[in-house]
């Protein structure tokens, strides 16, 4: 990973990287909030959550590890059937599909990553603190 935003600037550029993994985290759920209660007049159509996979990315030469998003995957939740024939989207037995989202579970996740979001905002800001103290020192 020679060149690699861990390699030069170390901990800015972990820092770079988890913030970034947290947006990708807060972004999903937020599309998930979003078309939380959508329906869809097909089982097809019908909204299903979607949901970032991480992967470690080990730097070798620094024994650095840090994190890397391989992707943004849809769910493979089953949306829900209801019967609501007076929905213009309703099928011909009524039915419409609701996006399986469940909306708790999805603010938990946005409070986590934006905790986690500003835990880095709180190390890259004590670094930069520690840097200057530093510099004034000589």
């Amino acid at each position: 990973m020679a060149g690699s935003a861990l390699s030069s600037g170390s901990l800015f550029g972990l820092a770079q990287r988890a913030m970034s993994a947290q947006l990708v985290r807060m972004n999903a759920a937020s599309s998930n909030l979003a078309n939380a209660g959508t329906v869809a007049g097909s089982e097809a159509q019908a909204y299903r959550p979607i949901r970032p996979v991480f992967a470690e990315d080990l730097d070798t030469a620094s024994g650095l590890a840090s994190v890397k998003v391989t992707g943004v995957y849809r769910s493979d939740v089953a949306p829900i059937r209801q019967h609501d024939p007076g929905n213009p989207l309703a099928d011909r037995n009524g039915d419409v599909w609701s996006a399986p989202v469940d909306e708790n579970a999805e603010m938990v996740e946005m409070m986590e990553a934006s905790r986690q979001y500003q835990n880095m905002v709180e190390a890259l800001s004590t670094a930069k603190q520690l840097m200057l103290d530093t510099v004034r020192m000589k």
